[in-house]
C-alpha cells in the first residue's frame, strides 16, 4: 500500500513507521512544515490522519481545536477525494462521547462530547463522513488513553509516581478504564488498511484495569515494593480540591471493542500486562 501519514513525529506515528514501513510504502506530511498545495496524492492508495491538537489539561481556545482538528483534517480529505484517494482514516477519541461514566461506550452509543477538544473530534467526523462515497471510505478510530515507551502526560505522572513514592493512598479503587498499547493500535490501523473497511471503530486493550490494578502492574514489572493503602475522607478530599484529578483516578472510562474485533477479524497482539512491560523497558524487549 502507497500511506500518507500524518503526525508521523508524535507517539502513534512514530511506533507506526518504526514498524510497518517495511511492509508500506510511506510519505509523510506535516501541516506546519509542508504546503498543502504542492502535495501529490495520485499514486497514495490511503491517508492516515493521525495529527491533532490533542487534550490539553490546561485548556486550549475553540478556535485552536477548530483549526487543526476541523479545517486542517477537511482540507487533507477534500484534496485526497480530488486526488483518487480511496480510503481515508480518522484517529478521533473516546472523548467524543463523553466523560467518564458508568456506561460501557461502544461504536454505536450516541455522543455527547463535553470539553472543546471531543467536540472538535465528533464534528470532523461527521463532515468526513457527509465526503464518503462508493470511491471514498472513511474510516473513523476511537481511541482511550495511548501507552508505550516514551509516552507522556498522565501515565508518565503514574509511572513516575510510582518509582518516587512506596506508599500511596490509593488503594482499593475498583474502576475500569481502558486503555490501548501503541503497539495494538498501529496493528488495528494497519488491519483498516489492509480491509479499507468504513465505519467507526474502537481501540482497546483486551481488559479495562483500574487504577489501584495498573500502580501494582506498573511497581510490578518495576520490581518497585509499594504498599496501597485506603486512608478515610481522601477521596471526598480530593473530589473537593481537584476535581479532574479525581474523575482520572477513581472514575471509570471504559469502552467495549467486540464488535470492531468482529467486523475486522482483529486480535489484539499484546496483553495490558505485556503493555505495561514495554512501556516501561522499551520494544527491544
Amino acid at each position: 500500500m502507497n500511506i500518507l501519514l500524518t503526525g508521523s513525529s508524535g507517539f502513534v506515528g512514530s511506533y507506526f513507521m518504526q514498524n510497518y514501513s517495511s511492509k508500506h510504502t510511506i510519505e509523510t506530511f506535516s501541516f506546519l512544515k509542508d504546503d498543502l498545495n504542492e502535495l501529490n496524492l495520485h499514486e497514495t492508495t490511503t491517508v492516515v490522519h493521525l495529527s491533532a491538537l490533542v487534550h490539553q489539561m490546561g485548556g486550549a481556545s475553540s478556535e485552536e481545536y477548530e483549526k487543526v482538528n476541523v479545517t486542517q483534517t477537511l482540507l487533507l480529505a477534500n484534496k485526497a477525494k480530488e486526488s483518487g484517494v480511496g480510503h481515508f482514516i480518522f484517529m478521533s477519541s473516546v472523548k467524543a462521547y463523553g466523560e467518564e461514566s458508568r456506561s460501557v461506550y461502544k461504536e454505536s452509543t450516541p455522543c455527547n462530547p463535553q470539553d472543546e477538544y471531543g467536540k472538535s473530534k465528533l464534528k470532523a467526523e461527521k463532515e468526513l463522513q457527509k465526503m464518503q462515497d462508493d470511491s471514498f471510505k472513511i474510516s473513523i478510530l476511537r481511541t482511550p488513553i495511548v501507552y508505550g515507551y516514551g509516552v507522556k502526560a498522565n501515565v508518565k505522572n503514574l509511572v513516575n509516581l510510582v518509582k518516587k513514592v512506596s506508599i500511596l493512598p490509593l488503594g482499593s479503587i475498583r474502576n475500569k478504564r481502558s486503555m490501548v498499547y501503541v503497539g495494538n493500535l498501529c496493528h488495528l490501523i494497519d488491519a483498516l488498511i489492509e480491509q479499507k473497511k468504513e465505519g467507526v471503530f474502537l481501540a482497546s486493550d483486551d481488559e479495562a484495569v483500574s487504577t489501584t490494578g495498573l500502580i501494582e502492574l506498573i511497581a510490578k514489572n518495576l520490581d518497585k515494593k509499594i504498599t496501597l493503602i485506603k486512608i478515610p475522607f481522601f477521596q471526598e478530599l480530593l473530589k473537593l480540591l481537584k476535581p479532574s484529578f479525581h474523575k482520572r483516578l477513581y472514575e471509570s472510562l471504559e469502552v467495549d471493542n467486540r464488535h470492531t474485533k468482529e467486523i475486522l477479524n482483529f486480535e489484539n497482539l499484546y496483553s495490558v500486562e505485556e503493555g505495561v512491560l514495554l512501556m516501561l523497558n522499551g520494544e527491544a524487549l
